[in-house]
């Protein structure tokens, strides 16, 4: 039998160390082609690039490998893999490893997400995967096994429709970790503040700072397992809808 063709990106640029190890977690696992952005782009969310040109040059950066950079976001890069580049839908999606946690509300921020969120859009089993260290040249040997072990998971048994993986994985060494913990995402949030400062011509200029505040304090989260030295799954879907208001809103009066 073939190997599963395997679509691999991120959003911490094509040279960064954890699409590096991301890589080398699966390629005796599949076929890959790999497609990230030629610079960071964390925090774009699920930006496209509509107003601006969207370039696509061939890399050498993992050889054996179909491999490109892109100028744009992550789900540019996933949306040139499937219709531009591969011209077929890949088995699997795995985006990341992500320098630093995507746990809880920063799903909505996170580029890494955002790939695999596009992937389950388009019906693909798709995975981030983020590591709790946001050192360029964080020890990615834990998440390796991880990582290999999630796909392997995900190929052999399969996932429901329309929902994709976010795994998130402790700093420290593999045989350190307590296993892993299939969680809810935790009502946790950034309580932001904008330092500001001058520029050289003493104009002001805001950088974004802050603190993220865990408001749940639930034992089945994403934060708690984190916490606890547990490798956190969450199962996350693109259906924003809250369902639980509809017995609200239809009790509105109409005008």
């Amino acid at each position: 039998m073939s190997k599963p063709l395997i679509l691999v990106t991120n959003d911490d640029g094509i040279t960064a160390k954890g699409i590096a190890s991301l890589v080398e977690a699966v390629r005796e696992i599949g076929d890959l082609v790999i497609i990230a952005p030629d610079k960071p782009q964390s925090g774009m969310g699920h930006a496209i690039t509509v107003n601006n040109l969207l370039r696509l040059f061939k890399s050498d950066q993992y050889p054996g490998t179909v491999c490109y950079s892109c100028s744009g976001t992550p789900v540019d890069c996933v949306k040139l893999a499937i219709y531009h580049v591969m011209h077929r839908k890949p088995d699997l999606i795995v985006s990341g490893v992500n320098h630093g946690s995507n746990a809880s509300t920063n799903v909505l921020y996170s580029g890494t997400m955002s790939a695999a969120v596009e992937g389950a859009l388009e019906g693909i089993p798709s995975i981030g995967f983020s590591l709790l260290d946001f050192e360029p040249d964080a020890d990615f040997e834990a998440s390796k096994k991880i990582i290999r072990e999630v796909v392997l998971n995900v190929l052999e048994k399969k996932m429901p429709e329309n929902i994709c993986l976010n795994v998130n994985i402790p700093k420290g060494k593999y045989e350190d970790l307590k296993g892993t913990k299939i969680c809810r995402q935790a009502r946790a949030f950034w309580e932001d503040k904008f330092d500001c400062r001058k520029d050289q011509f003493g104009r002001d200029y805001f950088w974004l700072t802050g603190e993220f505040k865990d408001y749940d304090g639930g034992e089945d989260t994403d934060i708690w397992a984190l916490n606890n030295n547990y490798v956190s799954i969450v199962p996350v879907q693109y259906d924003l809808t809250a369902y639980n208001a509809f017995s609200h809103l239809n009790n509105w009066k109409n005008k």
